[in-house]
């Protein structure tokens, strides 16, 4: 039970004043980093929420907690360049079959293929993360392996 910083009378945490003197009571300190009730797995799994998970990723990147954290540093550098993938397919190819030369009623066919299999990819280490899996996507994970040995 806390005591009063002035006359040393009991009081409840939640008080702001003493009952017996009035005296302020100094008030809890908040945590520093708003991520501190965040494990490594949650962190991991945020990265690759589809189409979102750039955010979390480039807030884990950032973040002084996971600094050190090797495993949950590739998993934001992965789920980063999948969305960098993404939007790749979303611009470049989907610009380019919907050009006029290729009139082909199956022109946006590609484009939304591929992005089935990232959507596919981000649900995938979603799944693998949850189970703690370290997994290594194709041409994805290579970029995120070297991404992470450069910060070494």
């Amino acid at each position: 039970m806390p005591y009063c910083t002035s006359c040393g009378n009991t009081v409840q945490p939640a008080d702001t004043y003493c009952a017996k003197c009035g005296g302020r009571q100094p008030r809890p300190a908040l945590s520093a980093d708003p991520l501190s009730g965040i494990s490594p797995r949650t962190a991991s799994l945020l990265c690759y929420i589809p189409v979102l998970g750039w955010i979390a990723a480039i807030v884990v990147l950032a973040s002084s907690k996971f600094r050190r954290d090797l495993s949950v540093r590739f998993n934001a550098f992965q789920g980063l360049y999948l969305f960098v993938a993404w939007l790749i397919v979303d611009q470049t190819l989907g610009w380019f079959f919907s050009m006029p030369f290729s009139a082909s009623p199956l022109r946006h066919l590609i484009p939304d293929l591929f992005k089935v299999a990232i959507f596919c990819a981000w649900i995938f280490m979603i799944v693998k993360v949850s189970h703690d899996e370290r997994y290594k996507l194709p041409i994805v994970g290579d970029l995120a392996e070297k991404s992470l040995s450069e910060q070494r």
